[in-house]
């Protein structure tokens, strides 16, 4: 049972991306009229549109914007009763697949639609051939394998687009016209090993993918350059709408078809009859014509409901389904060969701060989240978010200097002696001495050296504290532009936001909050990126 829940919370948590609780709507005790909704971050877009619906329906919808994992754990252990009434994620079609999830969930009402598909810079599609043609996914493939251009995609183990692609290319090289299953993933493998081949980012959420992707294209980022990303269509319409990017993205619909987010809007089980009314009162006004066409015109998502037409911005109007995997055990597989034998492999450097202001409890809590990668924790979600098979990992504490460093490299078979050696580094780590920030991270950049295109290599900095000893921040700068790798920051205790923010800046990276969320936590959301 803890196995299947494991799998459960891991197919849950692709539904909505990573993000925090709003605090500006609490959930409060339930009032008559106001929907508590337990929300991917996606649809933070939504509001304005469920604004004017509280004007027209008198129900207001107070969204808690769950991360990935928290929101799967929380319906999937039955802990949303009495907080939520409701969910609305991306897709329930996960959830659906563990008895635990799924028996919580009660009337479900799709409101809007959106593929997920490859959009390329206008340029690329030109030099493929393929403007104004339909390819299929094993063409894509051919030409990714043969470097004929790259891509970002968000991780599938953290957000509905990665995943849906991820599901979406097996299933059509599988060639069956079903489901795919666990015994399809080994004879398609060396096609899918093509297909990622060309993915040259990773990202935990499909905002953070989009904003890196604009910055790259636009040269405000170093990092290497991409040609396209695989995202929801609705993101992607979006994305030329703005008019930021130096050419539009050229959509591309294979023509053996896609896996869509149908954005269910659904009332929990254990619901009351005033949330059930709500929730009855809302959907309805939400499929109506014109709010269906709102939503169109505002989101870039497809209308749920026939006879709305689609507007111009919809170049390809009919689209080929995908079926999803029925059973968790294909689902496991795929997932496992990705990140052990498909995706390209990881080089990953932490620098972790070591000193004496990190004795007790925090010293504590960055060995016990180092331990939890190399998945002591014992979940299914543990192994995907932890080092994975070919990674390169190089550790290197730091306090008034840089210590020696330590790399690990884990294989794709027989992994735990490796890890077991990981585990132990990270038990004998000891706090004392002053804090050498930047010394230490140039040391990481040249211990990397320049990046492996074959490689998603990123640098992880972990400091509580402000730099005190050795070179400021002011030196390491024409490192940190010149070096195109991303350093991924997590503020602390009492470390400068504000130079955290700009080393994350400067570098192409991102920071992590672990002052008020578990340290082991915020380690396993940066995997996502790596």
């Amino acid at each position: 049972m803890r196995k299947l829940l494991a799998i459960g919370l891991l197919l849950a948590l692709a539904g909505c991306d990573s993000a925090t609780p709003d605090p500006a709507r609490p959930l409060g005790p339930p009032q008559p009229g106001v929907l508590r909704v337990l929300a991917g971050s996606e649809l933070a877009d939504m509001q304005p549109i469920l604004d004017e619906a509280a004007k027209a329906t008198g129900v207001q919808v107070n969204m808690t914007f769950s991360g990935t994992i928290e929101g799967a754990e929380t319906l999937a252990r039955g802990e949303a009763g009495g907080k939520f009434d409701a969910v609305w994620f991306s897709s329930n079609r996960y959830l659906q697949t563990q008895p635990d999830a799924g028996k919580r969930l009660g009337n479900q009402v799709k409101i809007m639609n959106s593929p997920v598909v490859l959009g390329l810079a206008a340029d690329t599609v030109r030099k493929l051939g393929w403007d104004g043609k339909r390819v299929t996914w094993s063409q894509i493939a051919q030409a990714a394998g043969a470097k004929a251009f790259t891509y970002g995609m968000t991780d599938p183990s953290a957000s509905n687009s990665g995943f849906s692609a991820l599901v979406g290319v097996a299933s059509a090289l599988a060639g069956t016209g079903a489901a795919v299953t666990a015994g399809q993933i080994a004879p398609i493998t060396p096609d899918l090993t093509r297909f990622f081949s060309a993915q040259a980012l990773s990202a935990g959420s499909s905002g953070w993918l989009s904003e890196a992707y604009q910055r790259r294209a636009t040269g405000a980022d170093a990092g290497e350059k991409v040609d396209g990303l695989v995202n929801y269509e609705s993101v992607l319409l979006s994305m030329n709408a703005e008019g930021k990017l130096p050419q539009p993205l050229s959509l591309v619909y294979p023509s053996d078809g896609v896996i869509s987010a149908d954005y269910p809007f659904t009332l929990l089980s254990d619901a009351a009859d005033d949330a059930r009314s709500a929730h009855q009162r809302l959907t309805d006004h939400l499929r109506t014509p014109d709010v269906q066409r709102r939503i169109m015109d505002q989101t870039r998502r497809r209308p749920a409901i026939p006879g709305v037409e689609l507007s111009g911005q919809f170049t390809q109007r009919d689209l080929v389904e995908l079926p999803f995997p029925a059973g968790a055990d294909a689902v496991d597989a795929l997932l496992s060969a990705y990140f052990n034998k498909i995706r390209r492999p990881s080089r990953t450097l932490y620098v972790l701060d070591t000193s004496g202001s990190m004795q007790g409890d925090r010293i504590e809590a960055l060995r016990s989240a180092l331990i939890a990668l190399t998945g002591a924790d014992g979940s299914l979600l543990g192994k995907y978010r932890g080092f994975r098979g070919r990674e390169e990992l190089t550790l290197l504490p730091f306090s008034g200097a840089p210590a020696a460093p330590v790399t690990f490299l884990v294989p794709d078979t027989d992994p735990q002696p490796e890890l077991d050696r990981i585990k132990a580094f990270a038990g004998a780590l000891k706090a004392t001495g002053g804090t050498a920030i930047y010394d230490s991270l140039t040391r990481g950049y040249q211990l990397l050296g320049r990046p492996d295109p074959a490689k998603f290599t990123s640098i992880v900095l972990m400091t509580d504290g402000q730099n005190t000893n050795g070179s400021p921040y002011a030196s390491f700068q024409a490192a940190g532009r010149d070096a195109k790798i991303p350093v991924f920051t997590v503020l602390f205790g009492e470390s400068s936001q504000d130079e955290m923010n700009k080393v994350a800046a400067l570098t192409g990276g991102k920071v992590f909050d672990a002052r008020s969320t578990p340290l082991a936590k915020v380690f396993q959301e940066i995997r996502g990126y790596q």
